[in-house]
């Protein structure tokens, strides 16, 4: 009997030595405000986009299974890709997530290193991620109304206010960084805040922060490399090449506007800031001499390319569109990330001012040509 008894506990043990290996680790949590009733979880193995959908019961719970051998990040898709969030799991790790959907940046991750200090960063932060993420949701909101109450000073005061809270969380990330230069944590929030940033500068100087061996992981790599990409096309950098092809068959060169300001509108067919964009550049274009200045707009709508509605009609000046949208050579080589988005380039061909407002077009190129008068003067 003991014998017996000795026997089925040791097959228990294998069993349940057998059960673990399985499992492998586990991420689970409990998020609230979810409206769908599963979570999307992708993830990267070996250079494979691995898409599973997590079920979630009622109280926002669920729990899934991770089989990875080396530090995995996890993008977890919240209401349909309304928002989300990043678990990073090595093997065999237990991790847990908590929080709100409509505050996906404030998600806490916790059960190892790189998860408990990011979370700590944001615990640190919480007020401004949440009145960032608040406003977020306004901006959305009034994006898809179109009344007299919504109008483009509103919009635009909330982009205002949506950029000084951006540049608050960079500036926090970037004494994060400076102070744990060799931490994984650091590296992550780089590539959070300074990667989308029209300041190739800080992305380049931030990473110039790290040290030891987060250094030469690849995605520190693939960040350098893409630093020096960004910097190619920041301010102060020389014009990149393209060549364009108007409705009517006609090449348009970058050196055929040398000695002349040029502004390069990328905008889209649909949204209403892309039509407010041309609007306003309507009006600064009647103020402006067209004999210094020349624009183009280049609208980016590959999905639904031919593009249907293009007011080329009634702009004054030259109107591209561009079959390859986003993944055409002018958005890449300029790197055009979100549309409206203007360029603006001075007679010298350098980039005077990236992602400048429609409504600041006149105003800088007359102070330029002010600026240049007075040096030739003196």
């Amino acid at each position: 009997m003991t014998r017996c008894f000795v026997g089925i506990m040791a097959c228990f043990m294998v069993w349940s030595l057998a059960s673990c290996r399985e499992e492998g680790g586990v991420i689970k949590g409990e998020i609230a405000n979810l409206e769908t009733p599963y979570l999307v979880a992708a993830y990267l193995v070996e250079d494979t986009l691995e898409v599973d959908t997590v079920q979630v019961d009622k109280k926002g719970r669920f729990s899934f299974r991770t089989q990875v051998d080396t530090l995995t990040a996890f993008s977890l898709y919240l209401n349909d890709y309304d928002g989300s969030t990043v678990v990073f799991a090595d093997r065999d790790q237990k991790l847990t997530v908590k929080g709100d959907a409509m505050y996906p940046d404030l998600i806490r991750v916790n059960g190892n290193e790189v998860n408990n200090d990011l979370t700590a960063f944001k615990m640190a932060h919480e007020d401004l991620l949440k009145r960032r993420g608040q406003l977020l949701v306004q901006i959305g909101e009034s994006n898809g109304v179109d009344s007299t109450l919504n109008t483009s000073t509103n919009r635009h005061e909330e982009l205002e206010k949506l950029n000084v809270l951006n540049h608050e969380i960079t500036v926090s990330a970037e004494e994060y960084i400076m102070e744990n230069p060799s931490k994984l944590s650091s590296l992550i929030l780089i590539s959070n805040f300074f990667t989308n940033s029209d300041n190739p500068g800080a992305l380049k100087r931030v990473l110039g922060y790290l040290e030891g061996d987060v250094k030469r992981t690849e995605l520190a790599v693939r960040l350098t490399s893409y630093s020096e990409k960004l910097n190619r096309s920041a301010e102060g950098a020389a014009m990149p090449y393209f060549m364009l092809e108007d409705g009517e068959g006609n090449k348009i060169r970058s050196y055929d506007f040398s000695g002349k300001y040029l502004l390069l509108s990328f905008i889209s067919s649909a949204g209403v800031e892309s039509r407010e964009t041309v609007a306003l550049l309507k009006r600064a274009y009647e103020e402006l001499e067209p004999d210094s200045v020349q624009f183009i707009t280049v609208y980016i709508d590959n999905d639904n390319y031919p593009v249907e509605y293009v007011e080329s009609d009634s702009i004054p000046w030259t109107v591209v569109t561009e079959e390859r949208g986003w993944g055409a050579d002018i958005v890449n080589n300029f790197n055009v990330q979100y549309v409206p988005f203007n360029v603006l380039i001075s007679p010298d061909r350098t980039i005077q001012v990236r992602n400048i407002a429609a409504q600041g077009v006149v105003d800088e190129i007359k102070k330029r040509s002010e600026k240049e008068e007075i040096t030739g003067i003196g």
